[in-house]
């Protein structure tokens, strides 16, 4: 065990460096491969041996290797938390037994910190990243059933996938205004991973999604931050939402039919 958490740990630093490109290349349409990585004050090529997550920054005190120019905080931050993230669904899934699970869930975590990220910064969650998720989670979830000999997982994750959807599906029909059709497409994914988990862990991280978001967006308007027609980027709290879910929501769930469902 603990040379999978060291190695998940590793994992989530390099998955991390790749996912700062991911972010700032995707939304500008920009291939992930070329150019080169570039420092955007100067212009000169980002040297192999300063792309090593963390270390690099550190080592270079947070500034280019050619003109001093300030890098930002985010390209660390974002490496230890997937990091972090990383270790952390490792840990928990070892828990409850679905290590088989783990390759389906470190990639949700990967695509959930870009798409927060992507959202947050241009209020949108692209079809270039959402989409190709699905059959890659399709197939790492049908892997990890077989392995497991639980079918009943899959039929699970299919049954959430696609409520998710409906749910999101028809709040758009209703309010168009309220939010975009990304936020739909997405929640597809995140419906699927849950319900492979639980159907208790799916109504969780649905309901935190909202729970989140609707309190983030009460506290703007008190602070005078959004007005009531502002638009603020739900993706990153469905994401939120459900990672809570995957550590919390059985518990949740099982405390709320003791306290409510009695029998």
């Amino acid at each position: 065990m603990p040379v999978l958490v060291i190695g998940t740990a590793l994992l989530g630093l390099l998955v991390g460096s790749f996912l700062n490109v991911v972010v700032h290349r995707v939304p500008r349409a920009v291939s992930l491969s070329r150019p080169a990585s570039r420092c955007p004050a100067c212009g000169h090529s980002i040297r192999y041996r300063h792309n090593l997550p963390v270390i690099s920054w550190l080592l270079l005190r947070g500034r280019c290797a050619d003109c001093a120019a300030p890098i930002s905080v985010r390209y660390p931050a974002v490496e230890l938390a997937t990091a972090a993230l990383f270790v952390a669904v490792t840990l928990r899934l070892a828990q409850v037994g679905m290590l088989t699970a783990l390759p389906a869930f470190l990639w949700f975590v990967a695509v959930a910190i870009s798409l927060a990220l992507i959202d947050l910064e241009t209020g949108r969650l692209p079809d270039a990243i959402v989409l190709p998720t699905y059959p890659v989670l399709a197939l790492l979830l049908t892997l990890s059933a077989v392995l497991s000999s639980d079918p009943a997982a899959l039929v699970r994750a299919a049954v959430g996938a696609l409520a998710s959807f409906a749910l999101y599906y028809t709040i758009v029909w209703v309010r168009p205004d309220g939010m975009g059709f990304g936020d739909v497409k997405t929640a597809g994914l995140i419906g699927g991973m849950l319900a492979f988990v639980s159907y208790p862990v799916l109504l969780v991280g649905v309901a935190a999604g909202f729970v989140l978001g609707a309190t983030t967006g009460l506290a703007a308007i008190a602070s005078r931050r959004a007005g009531r027609t502002s638009r603020i980027p739900f993706g990153p709290f469905m994401f939120a939402g459900a990672m809570a879910a995957l550590f919390v929501g059985a518990p949740l769930a099982h405390a709320y039919q003791r306290a409510f469902l009695p029998g």
